[in-house]
């Protein structure tokens, strides 16, 4: 699929859930990052994002702290990688942010704070100290 047709379909919620894994959503982030001001690039995102999970029949699933955490480490390494890279450059580059059993938000967050209703609803700011970093 190209990245346009990611974008357009992501867009629409017409990606089925069985087909658009932890990567995808980091893909799809990554092009939002390329193409859009901070701004706009996290609401459109989140926008997509919760349309996805509300066609999929689970709402519930969207956490914004979450959604908001990637787009903006996606958004910084976009930053400093040099310009132009394309998704498969970006992908190898970052492999950590493409592994969800270990992601990346660990060493930011406590597991609790991530899987609360607070941080479901707004985003909330990292709060692991780095003394607690493992």
């Amino acid at each position: 699929m190209t990245d346009d047709d990611l974008i357009a379909r992501f867009d629409a919620g017409t990606i089925p859930n069985e087909s658009f894994r932890h990567a995808d959503h980091v893909r799809a982030a990554f092009l939002y990052a390329c193409r859009y001001p901070a701004p706009e690039a996290l609401q459109r995102f989140s926008a997509s994002l919760m349309r996805f999970a509300a066609k999929n029949g689970r709402p519930d699933r969207y956490n914004e702290t979450i959604t908001w955490a990637y787009l903006l480490l996606i958004r910084e390494r976009v930053a400093r990688a040099t310009p132009g890279q394309t998704w498969p450059d970006f992908a190898l580059a970052n492999s950590d942010l493409l592994d969800w059993n270990n992601s990346i938000l660990k060493k930011y967050y406590r597991p609790d704070t991530l899987a609360s209703d607070l941080a479901k609803r707004i985003f909330l700011f990292p709060d692991k100290l780095a003394d607690d970093i493992t």
